[in-house]
């Protein structure tokens, strides 16, 4: 895999921050309270169609950590997109030198599926420290650090992400990569970070998902 400026687990942020907004087209959402980045077209549409396919060959029931007893709560469907595929060692490659974080901190890229009336209510990507599955989870990599988020298609209506404490929407649009920062500057979590997948009204949402950790991964090479 290539690496990256090797910027570690990002945190801490500035240099991410620093690397990722100096890149031409880059929109930083105006907040105090959160670190959050748009960049579109990202992505183009072959890639975007090739990934969208490499999800339905393999997509399963979404799950969640921690469930709440709300079995409403994430209705979309999941896969792991296969870690030697050149179209995710592609990916993976693009992902890392965007955000300039060293690629041994990264989770396997995840692929999620919304078909209509399906959403992800709202929604930290951090594990909660106090949770029965933290240790499940983070026992071995750490907690999450950053999300990078991309839009592989355009759905008819609805599918937007809503970031309720910064009243802040955004909509689908193929290619469209969204990052974000889940942790304030001083390392804390940040709940601001919490989001909405909203419900796709109309046609159907394709999204792809990479996270990186504190500790490396362990899969990545």
């Amino acid at each position: 895999m290539t690496h990256s400026l090797n910027l570690g687990s990002g945190h801490p942020s500035e240099a991410v921050v620093a690397h990722i907004i100096a890149q031409a087209g880059v929109q930083r959402v105006p907040s105090p309270k959160l670190t959050l980045f748009i960049r579109r077209s990202f992505l183009d549409a072959a890639t975007c169609a090739a990934v969208c396919a490499a999800v339905d060959a393999t997509r399963r029931p979404s799950t969640v950590s921690d469930f709440n007893g709300d079995p409403t709560y994430r209705t979309s469907e999941t896969c792991d997109l296969a870690p030697e595929d050149p179209l995710t060692i592609a990916l993976n490659a693009k992902i890392t030198a965007f955000t300039g974080l060293d690629p041994v901190h990264g989770e396997p890229i995840q692929g999620q599926r919304y078909a209509v009336g399906q959403e992800f209510k709202q929604h930290t990507d951090y594990f909660e420290p106090m949770g029965q599955d933290f240790e499940k989870f983070c026992g071995v990599a750490g907690n999450r650090t950053w999300t990078v988020m991309i839009y592989l298609n355009t759905p008819d209506a609805g599918g937007a992400t809503r970031f309720k404490a910064i009243d802040k929407i955004v909509h689908p649009e193929m290619g469209k990569l969204l990052a974000w920062n889940n942790r304030r500057p001083d390392g804390t979590l940040n709940p601001a970070t919490l989001h909405h997948g909203m419900k796709v009204r109309a046609g159907t949402k394709y999204v792809v998902t990479k996270w990186f950790r504190e500790r490396p991964w362990g899969w990545a090479t």
